[in-house]
């Protein structure tokens, strides 16, 4: 296009004044048919892309048709790390129940907002007149939430304590849980089950989760199975009607039962009923049980302890608070945070994930910010959420373990989350503590025979009518990608093969 020629009889001034605004609009026009055409370019070749996102790979939809599980009742999102979109997106607006796999926000938090070697602190402190090795008086533990005071860990603790020269302690041992300042729940109300290990509830000093352990040994040469209580306790009695068996060793905790009946005089007095099948073929295998308070519990476990390192014993154990004037004599320091989120997405342990998500709200200066109460540990992580400039207003979070009917989160949120988290600088730690596929933790026997085999991270999540797997997984041409599936539905039980179907289908991408 060529300029207007105006005509000779016009006023000069005003013919400049028009073939300046038609240069201008001549500008205009090709800028803009460019910028147009660029747009349509970009439209066009995005449209198979977009389509894409809203597709499930075959493999997928044939696995869910085959379980009776609608795709209203998933969510799925995958996202290559470094791309602006997700690859896969259904559902991904949805609030859903994450199951275990919401522990991925708690640890993730808990790492970013405590860092990875922070330690829970257990105090110890002398109530009375310490003379030569001998306390005339009180021996104190107050407690801060340590979430693995393991047997091995509370045999430390005491052995550190006797480093200090305590040998003789002459009163009573008093136990401080104040620390935690939360609601009590009757641990049955989740399933109708107050005696399984997961359903117990967050202690400020708990140890060893308060659990004993049942261990069976088939015994070919007699034909029985032996069932030894770990730690072992007075207060409690087996009865054993196991039967041996040689058949295929299978779910052998479907063969069995096992039923507890408390004394009607001493709620911490159990007998342990157990019967049915057990093959030899299963070799050792053991259940974890959570019976007696933790002042029964920690009474015989410590003064057995106590005694085999060489101290002398003979109070009871009372709970209260730490007197005024008693004389601090020791602090034991839990495992640092790194190790303990390991434990925690691995094995899907409930308590610690609980226990971790207390220690948010008081943040790292744990003394001086007690007590914790789930108020201040939403406001934590409402707060770190708003840092990140992330807005997530599906998101439910009762006590940060996913052991909840009430938690709810996208899968999109769930995603960024995850792909935030690989950008981070704690993302070692975190992507370390996810169970590999074939590998260990909840995944051990997973993807065995698959493509999968080492090149996945994924947590598990399962409750009744949910599933969840969510994650990073790593395709054959070395790309890393993030994973979200949750199912919500009657038959979610089923959905393991979709999930792994997935997983398998991003490995394979070219």
């Amino acid at each position: 296009m060529t300029s207007i020629v105006w005509d000779g009889t016009m006023d000069l001034r005003y013919a400049k004044e028009k073939n300046n605004f038609c240069r201008m609009v001549e500008h205009w026009y090709y800028e803009d048919w460019w910028r147009s055409l660029l747009v349509l370019f970009f439209f066009a070749i995005s449209l198979p892309v977009l389509a894409a996102t809203n597709e499930l790979p075959s493999s997928v939809k044939q696995k869910l048709l085959q379980s009776g599980i609608p795709q209203h009742a998933i969510g799925v999102y995958v996202q290559e790390i470094g791309a602006a979109r997700p690859t896969l997106a259904i559902n991904v607006d949805q609030a859903m129940n994450p199951a275990s796999v919401m522990k991925l926000l708690t640890t993730y938090a808990g790492l970013e907002l405590l860092g990875p070697a922070y330690t829970w602190p257990t105090r110890i402190f002398a109530y009375g007149k310490m003379n030569q090795g001998i306390l005339q008086g009180d021996l104190v533990i107050k407690g801060y939430g340590d979430p693995r005071l393991d047997l091995g860990h509370f045999w430390s603790l005491i052995y550190q304590l006797r480093q200090t020269g305590l040998q003789n302690i002459q009163g009573n041992l008093i136990l401080d849980r104040t620390h935690y300042e939360i609601p009590y729940h009757d641990p049955g109300d989740f399933d109708g089950k107050p005696y399984r290990s997961y359903n117990v509830l967050p202690e400020a000093l708990m140890v060893n989760y308060r659990a004993t352990t049942l261990h069976f040994f088939p015994q070919s040469e007699n034909n029985t199975v032996r069932v030894v209580l770990d730690p072992d306790s007075n207060s409690l009695r087996i009865q054993n009607h196991l039967q041996l068996t040689q058949n295929a060793c299978g779910d052998w905790r479907n063969t069995m039962t096992t039923e507890v009946l408390p004394n009607e005089v001493s709620k911490n007095y159990f007998t342990i009923i157990v019967g049915g099948k057990f093959s030899i073929q299963c070799g050792k295998q053991s259940i974890m049980l959570s019976l007696q308070d933790s002042v029964t519990y920690i009474q015989d476990v410590f003064k057995r302890l106590w005694t085999e390192q060489g101290g002398k014993f003979s109070g009871h154990v009372i709970e209260a608070k730490v007197p005024q004037d008693a004389i601090l004599l020791d602090t034991y320091s839990s495992l640092p945070l790194a190790e303990i989120v390991r434990g925690i997405n691995k094995y899907s342990n409930n308590i610690a994930a609980r226990q971790l998500y207390l220690a948010l709200g008081t943040g790292s200066d744990t003394l001086n910010n007690s007590p914790a109460t789930l108020e201040k540990s939403h406001l934590a992580v409402q707060n770190w959420l708003r840092s990140k400039r992330l807005n997530f207003p599906e998101l439910v979070v009762e006590n940060g373990s996913g052991l909840s009917r009430k938690e709810r989160i996208s899968t999109r949120h769930m995603g960024k989350i995850l792909m935030m988290a690989y950008q981070s600088p704690v993302m070692p730690e975190f992507m370390s503590s996810f169970p590999i596929a074939a590998t260990d933790g909840t995944l051990k026997n997973r993807f065995s025979d698959t493509s999968a085999r080492g090149r996945a991270h994924l947590k598990t999540g399962a409750l009744d009518n949910v599933r969840a797997l969510a994650g990073y997984v790593l395709d054959h041409m070395g790309r890393r990608h993030v994973m979200v599936f949750f199912v919500n539905h009657d038959h979610a039980e089923k959905s393991r093969g979709a999930m792994d179907a997935l997983v398998q289908w991003i490995v394979g991408r070219s």
